[in-house]
């Protein structure tokens, strides 16, 4: 299992790139963890908590297909460095201003959301071309969901570190800065200097013309919806059992399953099509997510996190197969980035509905809030099996583009080397 992770690790280019898109999403990744400790640590509700980091992720959802389109007309450097900078400046003015001003706190974490790099899009255009066969990009995306997982549990630690060693607010400014220097490594490297998307088909709807990735999208929101509650959930579970510890062992044990998962997921091909591996591997997930509802003692359910956090990583994996199966040519990073949309919205509502559920119900309902969004995703995926059925290629559609390999097939993409 290990050789094949380190033959993609091997490839030119393809451990910065990872390295660099992680450390660069950091801020993105914790943004809602860190939304709600500096909400607290200024004497805000978990409401307002939970209304701040909807901001956030209703703002990073309109931001990411726009700036992803930007990035296939004009090409990465010139998309992605500005808008983390921007982002980490509204991050930065709101940490520095506080909460005295709920408009200005409001719009700071709408302009850094909007501004909010696309660099998991942007990562996951330059595979192909990085690394060129079909099983090592495959198995890339595996590795990127691992990594991914990872990220969102060394940095809710991280962010819990510094509020522990300084404050909510230096935290904000650390992590924000910490994601600009990711940013720039990244739109320095040779792959993102010269990459540039297929060409395109002129059409207003983008990447969403493809019913195949509407489908998809509406599943991952729930997906979104459940990951986002656990976070809020979490905190409260941790304040029900008096230590902020109790929360970093949850994400720990979450990642630790999608660690799991995810590794075991990408170490093999599958030979049921990714459609289908979709559906049992989310039907999966939302089991693992509904015992979260019972609240057991902190040993429990730190198992229990470990066991929903298992089919989590390859649920994301599968679904950038999908993505790159259904969306148009000459689209793929805009594709990309409607997956982080809609999950970053299904994110936002997950959140600002657990704050309500934890103060009007209990911590157990904020958990039920990610067991519903788990059915939910499922029951998606199982009305529409016809309409996220496996594209058809269309003969004769296959164009050569040495940076965007993606982009070679109509209506999908392929990464199947070309003949």
């Amino acid at each position: 299992m290990a050789a094949g992770y380190l033959d993609v690790l091997r490839a030119r280019h393809a451990a910065r790139l990872l390295a660099g898109t992680l450390v660069g999403r950091l801020p993105n990744g914790t943004a809602h963890i860190a939304l709600v400790l500096f909400t607290r640590a200024e004497g805000g509700s978990y409401t307002l908590a939970g209304a701040l980091a909807a901001v956030y992720g209703l703002a990073t959802a309109v931001g990411q297909p726009l700036l992803g389109r930007a990035v296939d007309l004009y090409g990465q450097p010139r998309v992605q460095l500005p808008a983390a900078v921007l982002s980490a400046l509204a991050m930065s003015l709101l940490a520095l201003t506080g909460l005295g001003s709920l408009p200005q706190a409001a719009v700071a974490v709408a302009v850094a959301g909007l501004a909010t790099p696309p660099l998991e899009g942007g990562l996951r255009a330059l595979w192909p071309s990085v690394l060129e066969r079909e099983d090592r990009v495959h198995r890339a995306y595996a590795l990127d969901a691992v990594a991914q997982e990872v990220m969102f549990t060394v940095g809710p630690l991280l962010v819990t570190a510094l509020v522990a060693l300084w404050s909510p607010a230096a935290a904000l400014l650390v992590v924000n800065a910490v994601g600009v220097l990711g940013a720039l490594s990244v739109v320095l490297s040779e792959p993102s200097r010269t990459w540039r998307s297929a060409p395109r088909e002129a059409h207003w709807l983008g990447a969403l013309r493809s019913p195949g990735l509407r489908v998809l999208l509406g599943a991952f929101f729930f997906v979104g919806l459940a990951l986002g509650s656990i976070t809020v959930a979490g905190v409260a579970y941790a304040d029900d059992h008096g230590r902020e510890a109790v929360y970093g062992w949850l994400m720990a044990a979450l990642g630790l399953g999608a660690l799991i998962g995810g590794l075991g997921y990408g170490a093999r091909r599958w030979a049921a099509p990714p459609e289908r591996q979709l559906r049992v591997i989310v039907a999966l997930l939302a089991l693992g997510y509904l015992p979260l509802a019972l609240t057991p003692p902190v040993p429990a359910m730190t198992a229990l996190a470990a066991l929903a956090g298992v089919f989590l990583a390859p649920a994301i994996a599968c679904s950038f197969i999908v993505v790159d199966r259904h969306a148009p040519r000459g689209t793929v990073t805009e594709a990309f980035s409607w997956l982080v949309t809609t999950f970053g919205v299904g994110a936002a509502a997950g959140t600002a509905a657990a704050g309500p559920a934890v103060e009007l119900g209990s911590t157990a309902w904020s958990f039920g809030v990610a067991g519903a969004g788990g059915a939910a995703a499922l029951a998606v995926l199982l009305a529409t099996g016809r309409v996220l059925a496996a594209p058809r290629r269309t003969p004769g559609a296959a164009v050569k583009s040495e940076n965007d390999r993606n982009g070679a097939v109509e209506p999908g993409f392929s990464t199947a080397p070309e003949a």
